[in-house]
């Protein structure tokens, strides 16, 4: 269940919505394939240095609760930030380039928005120092990278599946996750802040 969770956050906001935009280009196959490629990429690297970073860090007794302790401090800051904020917010000006985006940039954009979005960075360091902690073989992630990258194929993958009947309802999913961006991002807060207090806790 708690891969699930983590899976969720990494790609509930611009991750998911990117996907989404994607999949409604003229040339969605090639760049719906090369945004999923980035981000499977990005998130192994993660992953994996924080593996064997909280590998050495273990063996030197470093706790990291004062670092949760931070990350939940600014996590409630953006819940705050992002409430107030949510009438005059507006979606980043590169999502009115991704309906006509390459394939490399597409590419770039898995890679980056997988890899350094602070949500996602923050959720791939937590999964790799949980695999160290609990004394889990590194390629037990997959299963974590796997449904991660599961949910950013959906909207390609209804295309594939449901073909034209699928047309209708993308570009409809697409505008209320764009007009209703700030509810995304709380949900998605939501269930950080609860994965760093039981990380805390433990």
């Amino acid at each position: 269940m708690e891969v699930v969770v983590l899976a969720f956050v990494m790609v509930a906001g611009p991750q998911i919505l990117s996907s989404i935009f994607f999949a409604t280009s003229d040339h969605w196959r090639p760049t719906s394939a090369a945004y999923i490629a980035g981000a499977g990429i990005s998130i192994s690297i993660i992953v994996s240095a924080a593996f064997l970073l909280s590998s050495g860090a273990s063996n030197e007794g470093t706790s990291d609760k004062t670092l949760y302790w931070i990350i939940l401090a600014l996590l409630l800051f953006a819940v705050i930030h992002t409430f107030l904020t949510r009438k005059t917010a507006e979606p980043p000006k590169w999502m009115g380039k991704l309906q006509t985006a390459s394939t490399r940039f597409a590419f770039i954009l898995g890679f980056l928005l997988l890899g350094v979005f602070p949500s996602d960075l923050v959720t791939s360091v937590s999964v790799g120092s949980y695999l160290e902690a609990k004394g889990h073989p590194l390629w037990y992630f997959l299963a974590f990278l796997g449904l991660t990258l599961l949910f950013l194929a959906l909207p390609a993958l209804t295309l594939l599946i449901l073909g034209s009947r699928a047309e209708p309802y993308l570009p409809k999913a697409r505008n209320w996750m764009t007009q209703n961006a700030w509810i995304v991002n709380e949900l998605v807060l939501a269930l950080f802040i609860a994965l760093v207090i039981s990380n805390i806790a433990s």
